[in-house]
């Protein structure tokens, strides 16, 4: 067996205010990455146009929801407005056991749950933006929402950014490509932790001086 083959997956969660890059960065992870793949979460919300069930989302039923929250088949789940959503325990579990990165693009209610449920495979990234001024210059240059949403977006993200400390890694994003790198280091190390080196403690047995 491969070293490879033997290493526990991680459990990386990225957070940050809207417009600060993360989205974008999960977008060049999961491209980039052939080792993680991104979490699909399920939802009681009807599918949007263009959407698949088991793409963007597992969608069910508030009954179907219900019935899998009461079977403890979720990591974390919570109701937001109308609707439910959470994270499917069984996929993210059989992810890691064959050595699978899982990616989560969640805010930080939802990377606190994480942690909580899997407090030792999880590793937490906040990315700041380089100033409050430049976050709602990018939010404008979208050219997707109105004044209303964008002001309604800043007031969320100073509440979003007060949580910045949660999380084992802060990134200052002031260049895409520059944050990217930092990120996949990051990967990179996290990923050799003896923690997640499952085969080592065999390969250190085998290291006996011959008798």
């Amino acid at each position: 067996m491969s070293n490879e083959a033997a290493r526990r997956g991680l459990m990386l969660v990225l957070s940050s205010p809207s417009g600060a890059g993360k989205s974008t960065l999960a977008r060049m992870l999961i491209a980039s990455e052939p080792g993680m793949e991104l979490s699909i979460s399920a939802t009681t919300r009807p599918p949007r146009p263009g959407e698949i069930d088991g793409r963007e989302y597992h969608f069910l039923s508030r009954e179907q929801f219900e019935q899998q929250a009461d079977r403890g088949d979720f990591l974390e789940w919570a109701r937001v407005f109308d609707n439910y959503y959470g994270t499917p325990k069984a996929a993210v579990d059989a992810a890691l056991a064959a050595g699978r990165d899982v990616l989560f693009d969640v805010d930080w209610q939802g990377a606190r749950a994480l942690r909580a449920a899997a407090p030792d495979d999880v590793v937490g990234v906040f990315i700041l933006p380089p100033s409050i001024e430049e976050l709602e210059r990018r939010l404008r240059a979208r050219a997707q929402d109105d004044a209303t949403v964008i002001a309604r977006r800043m007031a969320r993200a100073a509440d979003e950014i007060a949580h910045w400390a949660e999380y084992d890694y802060v990134l200052i994003n002031r260049d895409i490509d520059h944050t990217f790198r930092e990120i996949v280091a990051i990967i990179g190390a996290e990923r050799l932790k003896r923690i997640r080196q499952t085969w080592l403690g065999d390969f250190a047995a085998s290291l006996k001086l011959p008798i």
